[in-house]
């Protein structure tokens, strides 16, 4: 019996997690935009971040829904695969599309990393030594080792306050759509939530053609091409934890392209994995994913564990 798209639910989740997301971008704008306001990393981290985790927790406890199919139960032994998938794919997904770019686009690659030198001379000034004699490529080994090993980890928190409503919420709510229907729809909803910050300049400034409105729409595309791969972790574990560890993964990776540049590169292209051609790694998994929509139905073991019965890839 195919299961009812559950609209109440979501529609009363959609508004918590949109209405307080955007009550707190609100707060930014009104207390000195992304550049000024004192309150920016407070909110984005916790009010702005969290809202999906917020907006999870008031729509079971407003609806009287109950505890289950919360995602949040993980057997490790059993989703190991998965989380080792999010904890590095995001990673390497990323270097693809940056190289792709710097093939493309020479004229915005630094050969003398310019980035580098400019931070270690701050850094001297800073604490009034000189500047240290580091060949570049150890800073850039040393960066990309512990954002594709440590930053998973460490961004954790602030990650889970998105996924536990995303991915351990709304997403098995829209799986009566079936699997493919459904991660489509959630990544434009993710996108479109982020619309106020990137209004004011989050991710892709607002030095370029076409801005903000251009970021905006390219946000959109990003969630739905890394919300395949997050989704698909989710539904295959059966947990929203690889989905944390992925989401983590992607923002302790996503600054490395800096280092690498010069110029103005366009943002919505890249270097970074939001531009279109930087996140060419993400669009490939995530057009294998929706052209075969099996991959996007939870497995067996998942469907045991305290997933909603209805959550069927169609």
């Amino acid at each position: 019996m195919k299961e009812k798209l559950d609209v109440r639910r979501i529609l009363i989740f959609l508004a918590f997690a949109f209405g307080i997301a955007w009550a707190g971008g609100l707060a930014i704008y009104l207390t000195g935009g992304l550049q000024d306001s004192p309150y920016v990393v407070v909110i984005l981290s916790v009010v702005y971040m969290g809202a999906p985790s917020i907006a999870h927790l008031l729509t079971r406890i407003i609806t009287r829904e109950g505890w289950l199919n919360t995602f949040l139960p993980f057997k490790l032994r059993k989703e190991w695969p998965y989380w080792l998938i999010a904890w590095f794919a995001p990673g390497i997904l990323s270097i693809i599309g940056l190289i792709l770019f710097f093939v493309l686009f020479p004229q915005y690659y630094d050969p003398g990393f310019g980035t580098i030198q400019k931070l270690m001379e701050m850094q001297a000034e800073h604490s009034g030594q000189p500047v240290p004699e580091i060949d570049p490529w150890m800073i850039i080994m040393s960066q990309t080792a512990i954002a594709m090993v440590l930053a998973p980890l460490l961004n954790g928190i602030p990650t889970f306050g998105e996924e536990f409503g995303w991915r351990g919420y709304l997403l098995p709510k829209l799986m009566p759509l079936g699997g493919r229907k459904a991660v489509l729809l959630l990544g434009v909803i993710w996108g479109v939530w982020h619309w106020p910050v990137i209004a004011m300049g989050h991710n892709y400034g607002l030095d370029y053609a076409g801005a903000p409105w251009g970021g905006m729409v390219m946000m959109v595309w990003f969630t739905v091409v890394v919300g395949a791969l997050l989704s698909w972790v989710t539904l295959r574990a059966g947990s929203v934890w690889p989905a944390v560890i992925g989401h983590g993964a992607i923002n302790g990776i996503a600054g490395l392209g800096v280092l690498f540049a010069q110029g103005e590169p366009n943002p919505l292209l890249g270097p970074l994995p939001i531009g279109l051609i930087g996140s060419v790694g993400f669009t490939a998994l995530a057009a294998v994913l929706l052209l075969r929509p099996t991959m996007l139905a939870p497995s067996a073991a998942a469907m045991s564990a305290d997933v909603d019965p209805g959550a069927v890839s169609r």
